[in-house]
């Protein structure tokens, strides 16, 4: 299915066109039928001849219900411009005509309706409509005259419209973002929305993200229809409407957005390039933000002519390359369009970043840049660029950036986050040679890394190592320094006596404190168990050659007398034997080893 949009001054018959090409009365309220006055958007399909299904979206041409006019044209590809006659151009056609140019619709056909009245004006009004549109997307669009109360030009329009939706471009693929047009209950149903499909696919029972005026609330979708039949899969472009299980019908306005969850960024704050309108410093400070069929008060900030940042009062799922149409909350037309350049934009905080972010603007592609957006961050998730709507996800990144796990890492980033790394390691190997190395957690503190996981992808760049939780140069090797000859003699009484761990006196007296024990049991000097027992490496393999002779099961006691020690040391020591599998605890007073 197509979906198109009308647009055209109020009473320039673009319901009554809807209705000779469908057969269906598009205005659905029975004020809009006793008033012949469209005052909300209005809905009606048909089949074209060449079996091309269509959906139309017929919008209000009222000055007064213009943010209804642009809630139904925002995610509209294609649209029918309608201009009486009889008539001729009028002041809601120059409010519809901007606001095509707003969002950059470059797909559609001119009608000129009512021909019937004024025959002889047909060229005329047509010349007058060029010259309107001459600097929107529809300059060249196809015209057809025609006549909905008497039928003619109908069959010309159809084949027309044909030709125009053949040649449209195909819809997105990937990530879905549908806008709510509308939401309502259904006895026995429940919840059911409706809007334009213009990206993704849907599927029944698919899991999304309703985006409103708060956090996102998960929902499921539990049935689908288009055109009034269900279906159990759509694709764009297609008018749906949702039965949505998770969320009351009164908690879902126009301009919520149904999103794949995790694919798109919820923003507030937006850089923007002016697409039509006056200049951003003659604009006003407070505006209304159209998007998709949102309306939304914003803060204008200029930073030169055509670019601004654009402060929301709520956020939105705005990625780059998204048009917006511009409103002075004060009137009931349409100031200018604007496109969005960054999703995430950075903060402003010195002297000078407005003009410089200024100039970076100027020269930005709309298309976007991945190695400027790397640039700028230092280190970005690709997965984060592609929600912004930057060709990341599946892409080859640039000569200057470094892919790490997740991450796209800038290589002068990168590089500095080595040679930090490196020097802070070589400092603290030179100040304190007993030093296991940097642990983890203090590199990337030092470094400010954004996740744990890029520490190792470092390290192994810096030509380090890690080891036990440190990280240090692969030449270093912890000495003891002025200590080696007090561990010498503790190795010497050890040997002698396997199992007389030294007192805390005896070791304050070989001035070997914590760091230095620690040093030693590093390098594979000595054995350190709770409560301050220090043996040899060689002590548990020592004890259990002594336990092994002993009666099964043995106590503590037995055990303790059999190693000629301590109770201070025999239950650590047991301890140390029971966690390494060798001996296996009973009972509170016995043990047996484990053959």
């Amino acid at each position: 299915m197509h979906v198109v949009a009308t647009a055209g001054h109020v009473d320039h018959g673009k319901s009554t066109l809807v209705r000779a090409l469908t057969g269906m009365e598009p205005d659905r309220w029975e004020e809009e039928r006793r008033r012949g006055l469209t005052i909300d958007l209005g809905y009606a399909w048909t089949t074209l001849p060449s079996g091309r299904d269509v959906a139309f979206v017929d919008v209000p041409g009222h000055e007064r219900f213009l943010g209804n006019m642009l809630a139904g044209l925002g995610p509209a590809p294609v649209v029918c411009f309608v201009v009486a006659v009889d008539e001729g151009w009028q002041a809601q056609s120059s409010d519809h005509r901007d606001a095509v140019a707003a969002l950059g619709i470059e797909h559609g056909v001119v009608v000129l309706t009512r021909a019937d009245r004024a025959p002889g004006r047909t060229g005329e009004v047509l010349a007058q409509v060029r010259a309107e549109l001459a600097a929107t997307g529809l300059r060249d669009a196809p015209a057809v005259a025609v006549s909905a109360l008497e039928g003619t030009g109908l069959t010309e329009l159809r084949a027309v419209l044909d030709d125009v939706l053949a040649r449209a471009p195909e819809p997105a693929a990937g990530r879905l973002r549908l806008w709510v047009d509308r939401s309502f209950t259904i006895t026995g149903s429940g919840t059911v929305v409706t809007g334009t499909l213009t990206a993704g696919s849907l599927r029944q029972g698919d899991r999304l993200h309703l985006l409103g005026h708060g956090e996102a609330v998960p929902v499921v979708v539990r049935g689908m229809h288009s055109r009034n039949v269900p279906h159990t899969a759509l694709e764009p472009h297609t008018r749906v409407a949702l039965n949505l299980r998770g969320v009351p019908a009164t908690d879902v306005h126009r301009g919520d957005a149904l999103v794949t969850p995790g694919t798109w960024p919820l923003t507030g704050v937006l850089d923007v390039r002016r697409a039509t309108g006056p200049a951003f410093r003659d604009t006003a400070e407070q505006l209304v933000v159209h998007a998709g069929t949102a309306a939304v008060p914003a803060r204008l900030s200029p930073f030169d002519d055509d670019h601004a940042r654009l402060v929301l009062d709520r956020p939105l799922p705005l990625v780059l390359g998204d048009r917006l149409v511009l409103r002075d909350p004060g009137s009931r037309s349409v100031l200018g369009g604007a496109q969005v350049l960054d999703a995430d934009p950075p903060a402003l905080r010195r002297r000078g970043d407005r003009a410089r972010r200024a100039a970076r603007l100027t020269g930005m592609d709309v298309r976007g840049d991945v190695l400027v957006e790397v640039a700028r961050r230092g280190a970005v998730q690709a997965q984060h660029l592609h929600r912004l709507g930057l060709p990341a996800a599946g892409a080859v990144p640039p000569g200057d950036v470094r892919v790490l796990g997740d991450w796209w890492v800038h290589a002068p980033v990168l590089d500095s986050w080595t040679q930090r790394l490196r020097t802070a390691v070589e400092d603290l190997h030179a100040r304190d040679p007993l030093a296991a190395g940097l642990s983890r957690g203090a590199a990337r503190d030092l470094l400010a890394l954004p996740d744990a996981a890029l520490v190792e992808p470092v390290v192994r760049g810096a030509g380090l190592v890690q080891d036990g939780g440190h990280i240090r140069s692969p030449q270093h090797r912890a000495g003891l320094g002025a200590h080696e000859a007090a561990v010498l003699e503790l190795e010497r009484r050890l040997a002698a006596e396997p199992f007389r761990s030294p007192e805390a006196d005896d070791l304050t007296a070989l001035r070997l404190g914590s760091r230095e024990l620690a040093a030693a049991e590093r390098t594979g000097r000595l054995l350190r168990l709770g409560d301050g027992v220090v043996l040899l490496p060689t002590a548990p393999a020592l004890a259990m050659r002594e336990l092994a002779r002993l009666p099964q099961p043995f106590t503590t006691s037995q055990a303790r007398q059999a190693l000629g020690t301590s109770r201070r040391v025999a239950i650590p020591l047991l301890e140390h034997l029971d966690a390494r599998g060798w001996t296996r605890r009973l009972d509170a007073g016995h043990r047996t080893v484990v053959r």
